[in-house]
């Protein structure tokens, strides 16, 4: 990554963990010492590279774990409140923001609507017997990200999992629980908030996937 858009990556960053808000152009120019197109072709190429997301109207949706719009996980700090990408990104963010270690994170059952909330910390898993399923294999969660992160999705029991899947018509992805889905959120942003950052490639995050009990061809490490 240039120097250019690592500054820019890190200036997004670090904003989106201290306030929950992404900086505006001008705002990251100021920051950065660029000018606004420079900031602009940055932002381009870190979304070529998978460190932001567009929308349709080419606005940051995206930059994981930060969102900037609902995907049905809020996460609310002692100082400062976000939108979680996901449930991974959610129970990510209290691991990665050293000044909010404890957050609660909220959502509500995809299929019932039943109202979920949890205490996420760095200590452990919170307790819970909600199911966490993930639709998409992680071989195709670039192929539509924010499709993707939309449904990673935590519902009440198998009941409500088999009802939603019923009802929406789409195929049974990856199924675990909440002690799982901490683990795999704990470390898997480490270092997203310093620089210089370097995303895992793919045999580093089936290995990473693996070390945390998550196994087969859906994760990109089955034996």
């Amino acid at each position: 990554m240039t120097d250019r858009n690592e500054a820019v990556r890190l200036a997004i960053y670090t904003a989106l963990a201290a306030t929950g808000r992404l900086p505006s152009g001008p705002e990251l120019a100021q920051q950065t010492g660029l000018t606004a197109d420079e900031v602009g072709s940055a932002m381009d190429e870190l979304a070529a590279a998978r460190h932001l997301v567009f929308d349709a109207d080419h606005e940051v949706v995206l930059a994981h774990p930060f969102a900037t719009r609902s995907f049905a996980f809020s996460v609310m700090g002692e100082h400062t409140l976000w939108w979680g990408g996901c449930a991974w990104d959610a129970f990510a963010i209290p691991n990665l923001v050293d000044e909010e270690p404890s957050a609660l994170v909220a959502t509500t059952c995809p299929a019932c609507g039943t109202a979920h909330a949890w205490t996420v910390t760095r200590e452990g898993p919170p307790e819970g017997t909600q199911l966490v399923h993930f639709l998409t294999p992680m071989a195709h969660v670039w192929d539509d990200v924010v499709h993707t992160c939309e449904h990673q999705r935590i519902f009440c029991d198998a009941a409500c999992l088999d009802a939603w899947l019923a009802e929406s018509g789409n195929e049974r992805g990856a199924v675990f629980d909440l002690a799982t889905l901490w683990r795999l959120a704990a470390n898997w942003y480490a270092g997203r908030l310093g620089t210089p950052y370097r995303r895992r490639e793919p045999k580093e995050a089936a290995e990473y996937f693996a070390g945390v009990g998550l196994i087969g061809p859906f994760w990109g490490n089955a034996p």
